[in-house]
């Protein structure tokens, strides 16, 4: 932790990153390849940006002028008030291509106070493996957006399980806020205080559910989420060859006891099976929510699918996911 001994510093007043909009002015501050304090104006191009590879990402984008030096910087409203912390940009020369990125003040707010309250950075935990709802989902779960996180798997005696959270369940709002994607989920949970009771909104069965849950701290090192017979060829998983778990096919995938289901073991790679993401070594424990037990009921429940499309809860590395196969479109 950094101190400064003075007294009498002038200070910036931290506005609310959440009240930003796209459009709104903006100026940059900073010192960049060295030269001196330098200003630049731009606007907000986007919020809530990811995928930069960071664990808790919701940056704010900007076109105004940030080059190396720029990092540590203010991002300023119209009215001086810090709104970001200017940190990174995307350039295929090294310099400014008008694609700006700002750590939002409420998240710095956050992080700057945990650390003065508790002498480090502390996250919510609630225990669950969370994923986008794609088109695809959207329609199998009927939901009438693609707003929310869905839950693909839940691990026991985790924060979530004693609240009531299962998999499927479709979390649109959490401790008063309303949850856009998976990525935004995951950022509201480490937020959240360890050990203070929070509401959130789930859909499940197309209907909207409250519960109440009581994050636990972030574990360090835990893994969050954890949880014989020829091969018999799939009815209308065009591809896709199962077979039942033995002891060899455990041994090589390392899939614990307790998963039950159908082995994956070979898929066509021009299947809408591997379009949809299957592969090889997965293990499909539901089939449009009914549970699958070995390869002969896989086959048997999916050998009637009106619209073409399955959807399939499997197990790949410790980890319960959600997959939607559409064969509507193939021959």
């Amino acid at each position: 932790m950094l101190k400064v001994q003075a007294t009498g510093l002038p200070y910036i007043t931290m506005a609310d990153s959440d009240l930003i909009e796209v459009g709104d002015l903006v100026l940059a501050i900073g010192n960049p390849f060295g030269i001196g304090q330098t200003v630049t104006m731009g606007m907000i191009s986007a919020r809530g940006r990811g995928g930069l590879g960071l664990d808790y990402e919701d940056f704010i984008q900007t076109d105004a002028a940030i080059n190396p030096g720029n990092s540590g910087g203010a991002l300023v409203d119209a009215e001086g008030r810090l709104i970001g912390i200017n940190t990174a940009i995307i350039s295929r020369s090294g310099g400014n291509q008008g694609i700006g990125f700002a750590i939002p003040t409420n998240l710095a707010r956050y992080v700057m106070e945990s650390i003065v309250n508790e002498g480090r950075v502390t996250r919510g935990y609630l225990g669950i493996i969370i994923q986008d709802v794609t088109p695809a989902l959207a329609r199998k779960f009927d939901l009438e957006n693609r707003q929310g996180a869905l839950v693909g798997d839940v691990a026991p005696k985790s924060p979530a399980a004693k609240a009531g959270i299962t998999d499927g369940d479709i979390v649109t709002e959490f401790n008063g806020r309303t949850v856009k994607d998976s990525r935004h989920l995951k950022l509201l949970v480490a937020q959240a205080k360890p050990g203070r009771a929070v509401n959130m909104t789930v859909i499940r069965d197309g209907r909207p559910k409250e519960l109440r849950v009581v994050p636990d701290e972030l574990p360090g090192s835990e893994n969050i989420a954890r949880a014989g017979t020829p091969d018999v060829a799939e009815q209308t998983l065009n591809g896709v060859v199962l077979a039942d778990l033995d002891a060899r096919a455990r041994r090589q995938f390392e899939i614990p006891s307790e998963v039950k289901g159908a082995l994956v073991s070979r898929v066509d790679p021009s299947s809408a099976a591997a379009e949809a993401g299957l592969r090889a070594g997965d293990v499909i424990l539901e089939i449009n929510r009914q549970p699958v037990r070995n390869a002969e009921e896989a086959a048997k429940l999916t050998a009637n699918s009106e619209d073409r499309t399955t959807l399939l809860r499997v197990w790949r590395e410790g980890n319960r996911h959600f997959i939607v196969v559409d064969e509507s479109q193939t021959s």
